[in-house]
């Protein structure tokens, strides 16, 4: 009976998130429900207790990564360099390249800091002037952005400043730079066979006389011409998160020691900071906020112009998206402590090796919630400390947890009530029936590059 307490939770949030309801509301209304029907009288200490608690705790924590990074994209819009970047890509791949193309500016974009999200909305309109010229079906966009934006470069790349990438430091003491040539070798691997996997489809709708078509939905306007930016210019900001992200991670230990102690004179006892708990968040937002700073100093004009409505849009979803994550990471915190999660762990556990433990809890977790940075969320404060005590056994380092916890957070999320991909193909103009079963493909080998760097670590002890 407990067992399928925890199992009702479980399915009636995947239920609510696939029917497009808040998981805000429901994620509590869930977790609650499970307790009510477990011990009635706790359901309201553990709903102030434990769950907002929990909730408060990750909005404590990442709340700012989101804002910051909502708003770097935001203005990387509005200066235009996101165009200026899409364009010269394009002009350098070549427009009959147009999958690499578009994979190539996703990856650019997202492993720049700019949020997965505004990159849907910025480069949609360039992958369907590409996807016309070499007239290949629009149906294969969704699937090409998804490689671009949702795998390698948001939980595989070292140092990318993506959420996904962040939420593991906080429990295994890593940076973001986490295990490189294991998360470089799974982006090679990804790359190639999505790549190689697109190419295909291309090639079998052109034996078919399957072009681009005609009539679809949400087809952009045409594209203007308009001055554009220099591309190293509009490069640049990108670059400054990039490498003051690397700067402030080797920095930040060095300046403040592993715990730093603050004063204040109006305060009864002194603030006590963790370094290693907080550098890699740190180390993110200063590299934000610089990457920020840059597109103001280099587009002062069109930015300042339109800040104010822009920012207003991007502050607005960048709390929906660290409240969401932060109610599924409340959610999974109760439900680790009712008497039928024991079961699920168990059942985990006896999977005996500790990696694959973590992938397949992680992944399993991300494709019930849909979401990778809740399912990683809850799985890693459920189970964080039992896939310590096992990797400490096996002796495998810290750094490898975190990348293949953030890998594996990235495999299964991307089922059909994923939040991205349902507003990628919105955005789109086209339905689940049409285009999803691309994005599924590229999710399945998200899924088998976790367990081919979990071989190549064992096999040769690189990190």
């Amino acid at each position: 009976m407990n067992l399928a307490i925890a199992l009702l939770a479980l399915g009636f949030l995947m239920l609510v998130a696939y029917r497009g309801f808040s998981v805000i509301l429901f994620a509590p209304v869930a977790a609650l429900a499970a307790v009510l029907l477990t011990d009635p009288s706790a359901v309201l200490p553990v709903f102030s207790g434990l769950f907002m608690d929990k909730l408060v705790g990750f909005v404590k924590l990442y709340l700012p990564v989101f804002l910051l990074g909502a708003v770097f994209g935001k203005v990387i819009e509005l200066s235009g360099f996101s165009r200026a970047i899409v364009t010269a890509v394009i002009d350098l791949v070549g427009p009959r390249r147009a999958v690499l193309s578009i994979v190539l500016v996703c990856n650019l974009l997202t492993y720049g800091g700019v949020s997965l999200f505004v990159v849907v909305f910025a480069v949609y309109p360039f992958a369907a002037e590409a996807f016309r010229l070499s007239d290949i079906p629009k149906r294969l966009i969704p699937g090409t952005i998804a490689l671009g934006a949702f795998s390698y470069t948001m939980d595989a790349l070292p140092g990318t400043p993506q959420i996904q990438n962040i939420i593991p430091t906080t429990f295994f003491n890593t940076t973001t730079w986490a295990a490189p040539w294991l998360g470089l070798i799974g982006a090679a691997f990804i790359l190639t066979l999505g790549v190689l996997y697109l190419d295909r489809r291309i090639a079998s709708a052109r034996r078919a006389g399957e072009g681009y078509g005609s009539g679809h939905a949400n087809e952009p306007a045409a594209l203007a011409d308009e001055a554009l930016a220099h591309p190293a210019v509009a490069l640049l900001p990108l670059v400054v998160v990039g490498l003051s992200n690397l700067a402030f991670t080797a920095l930040i230990p060095r300046l403040y020691g592993p715990t730093v102690e603050t004063t204040l004179a109006g305060l009864d006892k002194p603030i006590v900071t963790t370094t290693t708990q907080v550098t890699a968040i740190w180390a993110v937002e200063l590299a934000l906020l610089l990457g920020i700073a840059t597109v103001f100093a280099f587009a002062w004009k069109p930015v300042a112009s339109g800040f104010a409505q822009g920012s207003k849009a991007a502050v607005a979803g960048s709390l929906l998206a660290a409240l969401n994550t932060a109610s599924e990471y409340g959610f999974g915190a109760v439900i680790a402590a009712l008497p039928g999660f024991l079961a699920i762990r168990e059942a985990l556990s006896a999977i005996p090796d500790p990696l694959i433990n973590e992938a397949v809890t992680v992944t399993a977790l991300a494709g019930i919630t849909g979401s990778a940075s809740g399912g990683l969320s809850i799985a890693l404060a459920a189970m964080s400390s039992t896939f310590i005590a096992a990797a400490q056994t096996a002796q495998i380092p810290m750094e490898v947890l975190h990348r293949v916890a953030a890998m594996a957070s990235g495999g299964m999320d991307t089922l059909p009530h994923n939040g991205a991909v349902i507003t990628l193909l919105a955005v789109t103009g086209l339905t689940h029936r049409q285009a999803y079963a691309d994005i599924f493909a590229i999710t399945m080998l998200k899924t088998v590059a976790v367990f081919v760097v979990i071989g190549v670590f064992y096999a040769t002890g690189i990190v």
